[in-house]
């Protein structure tokens, strides 16, 4: 995946991101289906719940609070994307959400998924979506 660099937008415009930071944030959401692979792979597999690690002083490690400690980290940043989309805008969440996670284009949304409503209002939301997205980062 290559990233084209695009002229940023004026710092005085309404959500104005550094471009360093919407890179940070835009790749942040590409790793969202491997969260999701990762998170559903590791709910499903049995573990013991203490073994011995000789690697370490003790010995011993704890896997099941290892696991929960993973998938707590994993949930937290899919919900993060989730709600980001879903505050951004109620009505559009869902091509939102799809554009930031999978890399979609306005165009593609509106001729495979026929978003319902213009470029203008989907990219101002776009915005808006990594703003509040920016702030819960923090």
């Amino acid at each position: 995946m290559s990233t084209t660099i695009r002229p940023s937008i004026s710092a005085s415009k309404k959500y104005w991101i550094s471009k360093e930071r919407f890179y940070e944030l835009k790749h942040f959401c590409l790793q969202y289906p491997e969260w999701k692979k990762l998170y559903s792979e590791m709910s499903k597999a049995e573990y013991p719940s203490i073994t011995v690690d000789s690697r370490f002083g003790s010995g011993v490690t704890d896997r099941t609070a290892d696991i929960a400690l993973e998938l707590y980290s994993l949930k937290k940043k899919m919900t993060m994307v989730e709600e980001a989309a879903k505050k951004a805008d109620v009505l559009i969440y869902e091509y939102i959400f799809k554009a930031v996670t999978e890399n979609r284009s306005y165009v593609y949304l509106d001729t495979m998924l026929h978003i319902p409503c213009g470029k203008d209002l989907f990219y101002d939301r776009y915005r808006k979506f990594f703003w509040l997205l920016s702030l819960e980062r923090d």
